[in-house]
């Protein structure tokens, strides 16, 4: 883990070499040409600079004052008004990060008087959370406490809380991270919360309380530990449904393999298997977006983009913070990444998020070695992107063959039936979701959708209802979609989205997957709307579709255009093959 460390390190220098000089005077962020600031930019600054701090105890770094840097920060994300709950959290970890009490901590003595009365408030303040905002409140009771600004520790009591919301919302144990209206967000905030409380954990005054809370974070947090075998490609992407992938989805997952096996959350016989994982995660993040002429963080370009709430400059704080942490932890790990793990073998498997009396949630995950098809299948709310994008639609993710735009919506190889207003798809929610092998060693994943749901998530009772299958075999794989109504009824329009895209020119690796010259090699096997294909869709030099990994190229249209009755007692059918031409970017 040695070499590991001081590659970490490296980067994470070369990051903040480039983006400490984007902090004023008065602690704000410069944003980067052509984006707008976040209110909680301090913050993210704030606790990249700690975690810097705790890894090599430097106080300096070139001609920068880095307590001066802390103090100016977290003095500016004091004084912030506006909503921005986060960056408070990250502000007062790096604040700790510096050290427990504030008799002994050189940030809090540059403190001005007025700051440390606001700071206090602040972090006083709460809010109930019932998603991941309420991992934050627990790292400002933590800060709150160690820094000895109350004797009172609510740390327990908010970590309790926690826990018990995710028993209410999921079945299965897992964070939903949009609970209210619709419900199911299953995604990866869920992630983040456990990689930021243990972080936080770790820097509580009280070592007694952070090993009372470990068993009950390690109950939950196993759960996602336990997933990435299935989710993380051979190539090292890692998550890639739902929001804020892209970068994100590989650094969350490092960290979670990183902390659990600190602190001994996976067995030796495991160890291989995440070592492995952990060498694909790392490799992918640093070809992928990292610009290694100028160890600058791109995750948005001409050809790339990513959730319209991230900026580049946030995220390379964040990329500096995590790379720091990763240093640390493979320092008290010790040992090699070099072990050897067990050859994979082709899986199909559903792992259940929530199963309730009206709608089920979860993802299905499909892998086969021998045609390097691997895609994840989510059948999960968008919560709060309702209707605005593709990243939580239930078809088979799989950036670089089967790709989608990172903020438009778009019904990518799945129909959408317009009923006037109603624009409905099979998607977000299920019923009775099974899972398993069929005729000629096929997997199957089916699932009912008892209510047909609209894009942005509402049900539509009493019009109709749809059954879904998805079968794989090998490199093949088929999808079925069987919808009936109630009533008679006029739909009015149908249409069905395949994008064609590319990884990116020039941040990827030779095993990046891509598209073939075969294409997806896509057959319309039975269609009772009777649709037909249009034109391609050249879209180029369109920004609008920019993946979170590269650029779309085309967009193909199956598409009715004129009204349909649909009469009750018929199936209306729609099954598309396909059998996708995999290569890889340098092949």
């Amino acid at each position: 883990m040695e070499n590991f460390a001081d590659q970490c390190l490296d980067m994470a220098q070369s990051i903040l070499g480039h983006n400490l000089d984007a902090i004023n005077a008065d602690g704000s962020i410069t944003p980067v040409e052509g984006e707008n600031g976040r209110f909680d930019e301090p913050g993210h600054a704030a606790l990249a600079i700690g975690e810097y701090y705790r890894l090599t105890q430097d106080t300096k770094f070139g001609d920068h004052d880095l307590v001066d840097l802390v103090a100016r920060t977290v003095t500016a994300q004091a004084f912030i008004e506006e909503e921005a709950e986060n960056g408070l959290a990250y502000a007062a970890l790096g604040l700790l990060s510096f050290g427990p009490s504030k008799e002994r901590n050189p940030v809090w003595e540059r403190l001005l008087e007025p700051t440390r009365e606001n700071l206090d408030h602040r972090l006083l303040q709460r809010t109930d959370y019932d998603n991941h905002l309420q991992c934050f409140n627990i790292a400002k009771a933590v800060t709150r406490f160690s820094m000895g600004l109350s004797k009172k520790d609510e740390t327990g009591k908010l970590i309790d809380r926690f826990v018990e919301r995710i028993k209410e919302n999921s079945s299965a144990g897992y964070c939903d991270d949009h609970p209210t209206n619709f419900g199911g967000c299953f995604d990866l905030y869920g992630v983040l919360s456990f990689v930021f409380m243990r972080q936080a954990l770790q820097l509580h005054a009280n070592i007694h309380l952070r090993d009372r809370k470990l068993p009950s974070l390690r109950t939950h947090a196993g759960k996602y530990i336990k997933m990435l075998p299935d989710i993380v490609r051979q190539d090292g992407l890692g998550w890639a449904y739902g929001r804020g992938i892209g970068a994100y989805g590989q650094m969350h997952c490092i960290s979670l393999i990183l902390q659990a096996v600190r602190d001994g959350w996976i067995s030796e016989a495991e160890k291989p298997k995440y070592f492995d994982i952990l060498r694909r995660l790392f490799q992918y993040f640093f070809v992928t977006y990292l610009d290694h002429e100028t160890g600058f963080l791109v995750i948005h370009d001409e050809e790339r983009d990513t959730a319209q709430n991230h900026t580049t400059r946030m995220a390379n704080f964040d990329a500096a913070r995590y790379l720091c942490q990763w240093a640390r932890l493979a320092q008290s790990i010790g040992g090699s990444l070099d072990a050897k793990p067990a050859q994979a073998k082709r899986s199909g498997r559903f792992v259940v998020f929530e199963k309730g009396h009206r709608k089920e949630h979860g993802i299905f995950n499909y892998s086969d070695p021998e045609s390097s098809l691997h895609v994840q299948i989510p059948l999960v709310s968008s919560g709060i992107d309702a209707g605005k994008s593709s990243s939580s639609l239930a078809f088979p993710h799989c950036p670089g063959i089967i790709d989608w735009p990172a903020n438009k919506y778009l019904p990518i190889l799945l129909p959408e039936l317009r009923f006037g207003e109603h624009r409905i798809i099979p998607a977000y929610y299920g019923k009775n979701c099974t899972t398993g092998l069929g005729l000629r060693n096929a997997f199957f994943f089916r699932y009912d959708q008892p209510e047909l749901v609209t894009v942005d998530e509402k049900f539509v009772n009493g019009l109709g209802s749809c059954k879904v299958n998805w079968n794989f075999v090998g490199g093949k794989m088929t999808s079925e979609f069987i919808f009936s109504v109630k009533n008679q009824v006029q739909m009015d329009e149908m249409r069905y989205t395949i994008a064609i895209g590319a990884p990116h020119s020039r941040y990827r690796s030779g095993l990046t997957y891509t598209i073939g010259a075969e294409g997806l090699r896509p057959a319309v096997v039975k269609d009772d709307f009777q649709a037909v294909w249009g034109d391609t869709e050249v879209v180029t030099d369109n920004p609008v579709y920019k993946s979170y990994w590269g650029k779309i190229h085309y967009l193909q249209h199956l598409v009715r255009d004129h009204p349909l009755i649909m009469r009750p007692g018929l199936k209306y059918r729609l099954v598309v093959e396909y059998e996708p031409d995999i290569a890889f970017a340098d092949a």
